[in-house]
C-alpha cells in the first residue's frame, strides 16, 4: 500500500514537472515567435557588429592618451632605494697620500630618497597635447555615430528586402490559385464542349511560370535572411514593420543645410584639429625645457650624509640635433594639410551626397504612387475579365492576360515601396539621422 502511494507521489511530482517543462516551452515559442521591427533588428545589430565595438575602444584610446598629456604638466613623484657594495681598497701602497684617502671611503654606502620633478616650460608641449586628445576623443566618438547610421542603412536594406520577397512569394501564390482556379474552369468547361484543349495547356504553361519564380523568390528570401542573420547574430521568425512612407518632404535645401553638421564631416574636422595640435607638439621640440627637480632623503651614508634634501633647475636649450625636429615638423605640416584637405572634400561631398538620396527618394515615390494606382486597377480589371468571361463576352486569352497583367503590377508595386522605404531610410543616413520609432521625424 505504501509502495502504490509512493508510486502515485512520484508519478504526480513526474507529471508536473512535464507540464512545468511544456509550459515554459510553450512560453519561449511565443517569444521567439514574435515579429522583430527595424528598431529591433538595428539594437541586436548594434551588439553584435565588430566593427561598432572596434570604434568605442578607439574612445577609449583616446581618453588614454588625454591622460597621458595631462601628466606632461603634473608633477611625477618616486621613491628611490639605493643600496651600493664596492671592492674593499688594497692594502698595497699604504704609506702613499692616495692610499690614506683611499682606505677612508666606505665600502658600503645607501641612499633612500624621494624625487620629484616639474616641468616648468615644455614649449606648450603639454597644452596642445592636451587639446590634440581631446579632439582625437571628439573624432573617435563621431566616428562611432556615423558608423552605427551607416549601419543603420545595412540593416534596413535587408530588412526590407526580406519583407519584400516574403510580399512577392505570397503575391506570386495568390497568382498561382487563380491560375490553379482558371485551369479546373477550363476543363469543366472542355467537358462541355466550351473550351478548347489549348485553353487548358496556355494556362498550365503561365502555371508553370509561376511555380519557377516561386523558386527563385523563395531562394532569394533565404539568401536575405541569412545576411539578416549575420547581421543581427540570430536567427529570426518574422518581421514587422510599423512605418509608413512619408509622401511629403521639405525642400531640398533644408536637407542640404544639414550636411555640415553630419558626424563623417564634423569627425573630419576634428581629424584636422588633432593634426594641427599634433605640429604645434612636435614644434615645441624648437623651444628650451624648463624642469625643476628635487630630492628629499630619509637616508643617507658616508659622505652625503647629514644632507636632507637638493633642488636642481635645468634649462635645455636645442641647438641642432641633426635636422631631426625639422623633419617631423615638415612631415606632420604635411598631415595637417591632408587632413584640411580631406575635411574640405567630405565638406564639399555631404551635400552631394543628401541631394542624390533625395532625388532618388522622391523618384521612388513618384514611381510607387503610380505602381498602386496600376495595381488597383489591374486587380479591378481582373475581376470584371472574368465576371465578362462567364458572361462569354472575353475569350479565355483575356482572362490569362489579366492575371498576367495583375502579377507584373503586383509584384512592381511591391518592389516600389519597399525599394522607396529602403531609399528613406539611405536619405535620412545621407542627413546624418539615425533610428526613429517615428519615420515622419525627418519632416
Amino acid at each position: 500500500m505504501r509502495r502504490h502511494r509512493a508510486g502515485i507521489i512520484i508519478l504526480t511530482v513526474i507529471s508536473l514537472c512535464a507540464a512545468d517543462i511544456a509550459h515554459a516551452e510553450m512560453i519561449y515559442q511565443e517569444v521567439a515567435q514574435v515579429p522583430l521591427t527595424l528598431a529591433d533588428c538595428y539594437g541586436k545589430a548594434l551588439k553584435q557588429s565588430e566593427g561598432i565595438a572596434i570604434t568605442a575602444e578607439m574612445i577609449k584610446e583616446a581618453e588614454a592618451r588625454f591622460i597621458q598629456a595631462l601628466s606632461i604638466i603634473l608633477p611625477h613623484v618616486y621613491f628611490i632605494s639605493t643600496h651600493t657594495q664596492e671592492e674593499s681598497p688594497s692594502s698595497a701602497g699604504s704609506g702613499s697620500e692616495g692610499s690614506a684617502l683611499t682606505s677612508l671611503k666606505p665600502t658600503k654606502s645607501s641612499e633612500t630618497r624621494f624625487n620629484f620633478t616639474q616641468d616648468l616650460f615644455s614649449g606648450f608641449k603639454a597644452i596642445a597635447a592636451m587639446k590634440g586628445s581631446k579632439y582625437d576623443r571628439s573624432q573617435r566618438v563621431k566616428n562611432k555615430e556615423r558608423a552605427e547610421q551607416l549601419l543603420l542603412a545595412d540593416v534596413a536594406d535587408v530588412f526590407y528586402l526580406v519583407i519584400e520577397m516574403k510580399a512577392d512569394y505570397n503575391a506570386l501564390m495568390k497568382i498561382k490559385y487563380a491560375l490553379m482556379g482558371r485551369i479546373m474552369e477550363l476543363r469543366g468547361r472542355e467537358q462541355l464542349g466550351r473550351s478548347r484543349p489549348s485553353e487548358v495547356v496556355n494556362a498550365k504553361a503561365q502555371l508553370y511560370g509561376v511555380e519557377s519564380d516561386l523558386e527563385l523568390v523563395k531562394s532569394r528570401e533565404i539568401l536575405a535572411r541569412q545576411i539578416l542573420e549575420f547581421l543581427i547574430g540570430s536567427s529570426f521568425g518574422d518581421l514587422k514593420d510599423p512605418y509608413e512612407i512619408p509622401l511629403a518632404l521639405q525642400q531640398e535645401e533644408y536637407y542640404v543645410s544639414l550636411s555640415d553638421s553630419r558626424p563623417d564631416v564634423i569627425a573630419a574636422r576634428y581629424a584636422w584639429q588633432v593634426a594641427r595640435a599634433t605640429t604645434s607638439v612636435i614644434s615645441s621640440k624648437f623651444l628650451p625645457d624648463v624642469t625643476l627637480g628635487g630630492n628629499y632623503y630619509t637616508q643617507r651614508t658616508a659622505f652625503d650624509k647629514g644632507t636632507d634634501w637638493d633642488v636642481t633647475l635645468t634649462i635645455s636649450v636645442p641647438i641642432f640635433d641633426g635636422a631631426e625636429t625639422v623633419g617631423k615638423s615638415n612631415e606632420a605640416l604635411a598631415k595637417q594639410h591632408e587632413s584640411e584637405l580631406d575635411y574640405r572634400r567630405k565638406r564639399r561631398k555631404a551635400p552631394y551626397d543628401i541631394k542624390d538620396a533625395y532625388v532618388r527618394y522622391k523618384t521612388a515615390v513618384t514611381v510607387y504612387e503610380a505602381l498602386r494606382k496600376e495595381f488597383r486597377t489591374a486587380k479591378l480589371n481582373y475581376h470584371l475579365q472574368k465576371k465578362d468571361y462567364r458572361l462569354s463576352l472575353v475569350n479565355n486569352l483575356d482572362v490569362l492576360a489579366a492575371i498576367q497583367t495583375l502579377q507584373d503590377s503586383e509584384r512592381s508595386y511591391i518592389h516600389a515601396l519597399y525599394e522607396a522605404k529602403r531609399l528613406y531610410w539611405g536619405l535620412r543616413v545621407a542627413v546624418g539621422e539615425g533610428i526613429t520609432e517615428n519615420i515622419n521625424d525627418i519632416i
